[in-house]
C-alpha cells in the first residue's frame, strides 16, 4: 500500500507552483554555474527556506552527476522529534511539486533488520524540513533518471552511537551507485537562537561567526570525528546537523573508498553587527573520490 509523505512546506518555505519552482531552481543552478562531477559521492547542503538559502544550496546540488547514481541516502537532523537513535521512514513516496521520489523499501528493510533503527510516524516525517528542503533539488537533479531515496533521521546521538551508526552505514558508501546528502545549516546566532557567543576584540560579530564556522568546516574537511566532537563541546556552535555530520565523518573513516571533503561555498543570512542581530550560516560541501596517488580523480 502506498504511503505518501506530502510536501507540507510547499507554499510557505518554498513555492508550491511547479513552474515557478522549476524556474527558480534552474536560475539558481545556472547562477552557480557548476560542472556536474562524477567523482562527487556526497554533498553537504543547507535546508533553510528557499527565500533564505535556495540560491546557496545550488552550490551543493549543482555538482551532482545523476548518470551512475541509483540511490540517494538523506541524513537529516531531527528538529522537532526527540530520539536517542536513528529513524527510518514508513512512507513509500516523497512528494514534491515538480516530481515524486520513491523510497528504496529494500534498503530501509535491510537497515531496519539491524535492530538499531526505529520507524518514524508519518507526522514526524512530514514535520522534518531537514528532509523536505532537499527534495525539490533532488527531483530536479535526477529528472529523467531512475533514482530512489533512503531518508535517515539522525537523532540526538551520543558519541558512541555516532560511531556505531557511521560504521553501519559505511558499507553503502562502497557502492558507487549510492550517493549521500548531509542536511545541515551552520551557526544560528542571536538571542532568538539562545546563542550569542562572541569573544571581545575579535572584530565584527559576523566575522567572528564566520571564523567559528570555518574552524568547524576545517575539522570536517579533516574527517576527524573526535576533533569535531571536541570542537562542538568547546564552542557549542549551533550547527543543527552536528549529529548527521558526526555520523558521516565516522562513515568516511570506515568505508573502503578514499574520500575527501571540500567546502566550496559559505554564506550568512545577514551580517550581525550588534548583539540584538541574528543570522543563520549556510555552507555547501562536496565529498570527492580520491585516486590512489592522493589527488582528486580526473572528471573530464
Amino acid at each position: 500500500m502506498e504511503m505518501v509523505r506530502r510536501a507540507v512546506y510547499a507554499g510557505s518555505w518554498y513555492t508550491k507552483d511547479a513552474r515557478k519552482l522549476e524556474d527558480e531552481l534552474d536560475g539558481w543552478l545556472r547562477e552557480a554555474s557548476l560542472t556536474k562531477r562524477p567523482d562527487v559521492r556526497a554533498i553537504i547542503a543547507p535546508h533553510a527556506g528557499y527565500m533564505h538559502a535556495g540560491s546557496y544550496a545550488a552550490y551543493a546540488f549543482g555538482n551532482i552527476d545523476p548518470t551512475s547514481i541509483s540511490r540517494v541516502f538523506l541524513l537529516s537532523p531531527s528538529h522537532r522529534y526527540y530520539t536517542p537513535k536513528c529513524a527510518l521512514t514508513q512512507a513509500t513516496v516523497y512528494s514534491t511539486p515538480i516530481g515524486d521520489l520513491r523510497v528504496d523499501h529494500e534498503v530501509t528493510e535491510e537497515l531496519k533488520s539491524t535492530g538499531k533503527f526505529e520507524l518514524m510516524d508519518l507526522s514526524v516525517d512530514e514535520a522534518e524540513h531537514g528532509f523536505e528542503m532537499l527534495l525539490p533539488y533532488l527531483s530536479k537533479a535526477f529528472q529523467g533518471h531512475n533514482v530512489k531515496v533512503v531518508p535517515v533521521l539522525i537523532g540526538s546521538l551520543d558519541s558512541d552511537n555516532e560511531g556505531i551508526y557511521g560504521q553501519l552505514l559505511a558499507k553503502y558508501f562502497d557502492n558507487p551507485k549510492n550517493f549521500f546528502v548531509v542536511s545541515t545549516d551552520f551557526c544560528h546566532w542571536g538571542s532568538k537562537y539562545k546563542y550569542i557567543y562572541y569573544e571581545e576584540g575579535q572584530g565584527a560579530i559576523h566575522k567572528f561567526i564566520e571564523a567559528l564556522d570555518r574552524m568547524g568546516m576545517d575539522i570536517i574537511e579533516s574527517a576527524d570525528p573526535s576533533a569535531f566532537t571536541q570542537y562542538m563541546q568547546k564552542y557549542k556552535n549551533t550547527i543543527c546537523g552536528r549529529h548527521p555530520i558526526s555520523v558521516f565523518l565516522h562513515m568516511l573513516n570506515h568505508c573502503s573508498v578514499k574520500l575527501k571533503v571540500n567546502f566550496i561555498r559559505y554564506d550568512q543570512s545577514s551580517q550581525c553587527i550588534g548583539m540584538e542581530d541574528s543570522s543563520v550560516s549556510y555552507a555547501c560541501g562536496v565529498v570527492v573520490k580520491v585516486n590512489p596517488s592522493g589527488g582528486e580523480e580526473k572528471t573530464e
